[in-house]
């Protein structure tokens, strides 16, 4: 049964960082495009950044493209998520997701999800 895990959220001031885990299970990580999506209360659920199956090959959101920096450890199976200079707007649950070879910023089709983490920044 595959599953993904995701840890490392918490309450965090303004420009602070965070780092956020995914751990995959089920034998599914080195063949996946891994993804980080959020959402905000009230909120779509949105693209915040991904990841090629090598690690070679990453895409962001502008939104928090230069703070925010995704990498992965296939020998870990685990994807994280860097978050620096953290905003009040960041806040929102975090979830990752997975997908077999597609890169795309739409959480339509994901192959799986996990349960997600919440992120909390304070002004």
């Amino acid at each position: 049964q595959v599953q993904l895990v995701e840890s490392g959220g918490g309450l965090v001031q303004a420009g602070g960082s965070l780092r956020l885990s995914c751990t995959a299970s089920g034998g599914i990580f080195g063949r996946h495009i891994m993804y980080w999506f959020r959402q905000a209360p009230g909120k779509e659920r949105e693209f915040v950044a991904l990841v090629t199956q090598s690690g070679r090959n990453t895409d962001y959101a502008d939104s928090v493209k230069g703070r925010f920096t995704i990498s992965r450890d296939n020998a870990k199976d685990t994807v994280y998520l860097q978050m620096n200079s953290l905003k009040p707007e960041d806040t929102a649950v975090y979830y990752c997701a997975a997908k077999v070879n597609l890169m795309t910023r739409s959480p339509a089709g994901m192959d799986y999800w996990g349960k997600g983490t919440l992120v909390t920044v304070s002004s």
